[in-house]
């Protein structure tokens, strides 16, 4: 009996790797000769840097960089000596979360840090880096980014522009020679969930900026803005930045990783699974258990479950989830290609209850389902 346990976290109470270990326990209750293959997962959002280092088994690397409003702080990323491969959340440099809600002010913040992460990366040798685009404080079409790593964005005087949001449209040429000459042989792919045009009615600052703290002004100039430098980069890289999808993620840095890092955008589960080689590990497997935090219609736009029903069946593997609730309906479930489905509420008492005792609820629905399906 071959099982695969494949779970996002659930989020306040069980990381991937505790939701693995709780199960296991559960199955081996029933049935200790199954043979259980731990593979955590996540879709690029909280929790995303512990699966990624489950498989990198790389080290924490610290450095000093900018934040978003250009102040000296400490940030951290992932690099795997053995593989030379880094993983890189922007949210670490150039996130909202290290700002008060005060201090949210997209039209004057920056990437830069995160050109930082990447340039240390290089450095020690990656050649490879995944990076994530999430939670970002930003609006700077990643040129902040892209000038840690030597690019220079100039006026129509020639001179160098400080690369926050509020300077796209003065942005009249980009001056390459001073580029780092390592970057054009990294690997960069983006995790990246988001679709939106780079400006317009569905663009970044149209549809992101407000909640960085951007106001009504403040986002008719980074639109205009982002229109106008879409058009020195559609000259100088001959891209039609407007028809790339994800080009508005995370404040513009979608087209940005594209263009300046010549990155492939791809959505975050799907490069956790590359990392985790999933599709090769599942072979064989008579059922694959995954699980999040909830199981609703937000599971078909990119989630990790979504990621797991895809290969479960592409090889014709029965696929279990157990979630801390579940709302969707018994007959949907069955068509989207899951065979048994359990949540943690069905046993709690409340939402405070399932939180403060998922892992023992979780226990007790391994062991159901292996006295159900296992025996």
């Amino acid at each position: 009996m071959n099982i695969i346990l494949a779970p996002d976290k659930f989020k306040g109470s069980l990381t991937g790797l505790e939701f693995c270990d709780v199960v296991e326990f559960g199955i081996k209750q029933i049935r200790p000769d199954a043979n259980i293959i731990k593979l955590p997962l996540a879709d690029g959002g909280d929790g995303t840097i512990e699966v990624v280092n489950f498989y990198l088994k790389g080290e924490v690397v610290i450095i000093e960089v900018k934040d978003p409003l250009f102040q000296s702080i400490k940030a951290s990323y992932l690099y795997s000596e053995n593989s030379k491969t880094a993983f890189i959340e922007m949210a670490e440099a150039s996130g909202l979360k290290l700002l008060k809600p005060e201090q949210y002010d997209c039209k004057n913040a920056t990437t830069y840090g995160t050109g930082e992460l990447i340039t240390d990366a290089i450095s020690k040798g990656a050649s490879k880096i995944i990076l994530g685009i999430g939670g970002s404080a930003t609006n700077d079409c990643g040129i902040g980014m892209a000038s840690a790593l030597g690019f220079q964005f100039l006026d129509k005087n020639n001179k160098e522009i400080k690369p926050i949001g509020a300077n796209l449209s003065q942005i009249k040429a980009i001056d390459t020679s001073r580029v780092n000459p390592k970057l054009s042989s990294v690997k960069f792919e983006i995790a990246c969930d988001v679709k939106n045009p780079l400006y317009g009615k569905n663009g970044a600052a149209n549809v992101y900026a407000a909640q960085k703290g951007a106001t009504t002004n403040d986002i008719k100039i980074l639109d205009k803005g982002l229109e106008d430098f879409s058009k020195i980069l559609n000259t100088f890289y001959r891209v039609d930045i407007q028809s790339v999808t994800g080009a508005g993620a995370a404040g513009g840095m979608g087209i940005a990783s594209k263009v300046f890092l010549n990155g492939t955008l791809k959505p975050g589960i799907q490069l956790i699974k590359n990392l985790a080689n999933f599709d090769k590990q599942i072979e064989g497997a008579n059922w694959i258990i995954s699980g999040e935090g909830k199981l609703d219609d937000q599971t078909l736009s990119g989630k990790t479950i979504q990621g797991v029903i895809t290969s479960a069946k592409n090889k014709n593997i029965k696929l279990a989830v157990f979630c801390g609730t579940i709302d969707l309906e018994e007959t949907f479930i069955r068509d989207l290609g899951i065979s048994y489905s359990s949540s943690v509420m069905d046993l709690a008492s409340n939402f405070e209850d399932a939180l403060a005792n998922a892992s023992q609820y979780l226990k007790e629905l391994a062991v159901e389902f292996s006295k159900k399906t296992l025996k």
